[in-house]
Formats: structure tokens, sequence, C-alpha cells
């Protein structure tokens, strides 16, 4: 991607971030006001990161669709930057160590934590010197934004009790992923030949 589309990119992802620090440097939002917002945009990011290839397996790929896969790696990044904002809001909100752990075991706040640590994985070689230098474990740990994706979905879930929109943001991903593996199965070579 040419050097100013990307910074552009990424000023417009950063705007909602900075709206939030700003709303609680000002004394606008606790941080436990900033949790859902920020926890919202990470996954709503993932979604964005993870439509395009079910998409373009579906549709092959158009001009649309090579510009969505071209920014992935951004839309996932910053899915993670959210990820972490969300969790810095946690932390000032909680204000000692001793208060997480004993929330440890809940199982809301335990299916967070791990999907922060399997989206960390990703994050970190997302970068090209880290796919040429990976080669194909790359994209097998580029993977683990699929589980990540599953815990942190599981995480708004078991917190929030809200599934209504929990669910409107899964359905598209479950779209594409049910058309790619419909029409995979519907062009395998065993099925055309029958």
């Amino acid at each position: 991607m040419i050097g100013w589309r990307r910074a552009v990119l990424w000023f417009v992802l950063a705007i909602p971030a900075g709206t939030m620090i700003q709303r609680f440097s000002a004394g606008e939002a606790l941080a436990m006001d900033l949790y859902h917002p920020s926890g919202e945009m990470a996954v709503r990011l993932m979604i964005l990161a993870l439509l395009p290839g079910p998409l373009s397996d579906a549709f092959g790929p158009n001009r649309l669709l090579r510009g969505w896969l071209a920014i992935r790696r951004n839309l996932g990044v910053a899915a993670f930057c959210y990820a972490l904002l969300h969790l810095v809001f946690y932390v000032i909100d909680m204000r000692l160590l001793s208060a997480m752990i004993d929330e440890f075991a809940i199982p809301g706040i335990w299916t967070g934590w791990l999907a922060f640590a399997l989206m960390l994985i990703p994050a970190a070689i997302s970068f090209d010197a880290a796919m040429r230098r990976l080669r194909r474990r790359w994209k097998l740990l580029q993977r683990l934004v699929y589980p990540a994706f599953l815990l942190a979905l599981a995480h708004w879930l078991l917190l929030d009790w809200s599934w209504g929109p929990a669910l409107v943001h899964l359905v598209p991903l479950l779209g594409a992923w049910t058309l790619r593996w419909v029409l995979s199965r519907n062009l395998s070579p065993s099925r055309s030949a029958a």
C-alpha cells in the first residue's frame, strides 16, 4: 500500500481511540464507561479483517476485495490496538493487581485475557519481514485470530449477556464462512465428477 494511503487509513482507524482517550482525559467518561466501546471496536475490526478472505474465495477477486485484502493486516493490528486500549481501561478501572487476579476465575474475564494473548502473536508478526522469515508458519500463526475472535465474542456475551448486538456482529462473518463452505462443496472435484 502506498505510504500516504496507509497513513490516512491509520488516521481514520485512530479517530475512535483518540475520541475515547480524549473523553477519559477530560473527565467526561470513566474508564469503565469505555470498556464497551473499545472492546466493540476491537471486535468490529477483527470482523473486518476476517471477512475479505471468505468473500474473495466465494466471489473471486475483484477490485473491492483486492483492496480490502491489501489492508487486512492493518485492520487486524488495529483490532489488537483497540483490544489493548480495552485492557488499559480495565487496568485503570481495577487499579489493583490483586483485584484483577480476584476476577480472573470469572469466565467472562479469563476469556478476554486469553483472546488478547492469542491476538498478541498475529499482531506481533504482522509485517513483511516476519512473513518472509516464518514462511508457512506465518499463516499458521495468523490463524490464531480465529480462536481469539471466538473467545472475544464469548468474553462479550459472558459479561454483557446481551446476545442481540453480539450476534448482529457475528452474522456477516458466519454468512461469509457458510457461503465459502457451500460453494467449496459444490465446486469440489468429487462433486463435479458425479
